[in-house]
């Protein structure tokens, strides 16, 4: 499953890599191919290109704020949660995600 995704918490520091951390890893594990874009307070790291976001099975938003470029996931099944859901349960979070493509 090829998952692509934002992570960016309130702060935009700690949450924003750890959760985007997490999720690489579990999804990883899973066999899934991933990327997640960081919003933080040093701007946009790993930005996801047009291409990725085409080839998306899914798209998770890890966030706990707004934020930029939520549009180019029109037409994509889009998962939200918040960047502790992602840091706290990132297994079962991926699990929930093949669930959704599945449906």
């Amino acid at each position: 499953m090829n998952i692509v995704g934002i992570s960016a918490c309130t702060v935009g520091i700690a949450h924003t890599y750890i959760a985007q951390k997490k999720i690489e890893t579990a999804a990883k594990k899973a066999g899934d191919n991933v990327k997640i874009e960081t919003q933080g307070t040093i701007g946009i790291e790993n930005k996801l290109t047009d291409d990725e976001i085409a080839k998306a099975d899914i798209v998770l938003l890890a966030v706990d704020v707004k934020v930029s470029g939520e549009e180019r996931f029109a037409g994509k099944k889009v998962v939200k949660v918040t960047t502790q859901t992602a840091i706290k349960s990132p297994n079962k979070l991926i699990e929930k995600l093949h669930e959704l493509v599945k449906e």
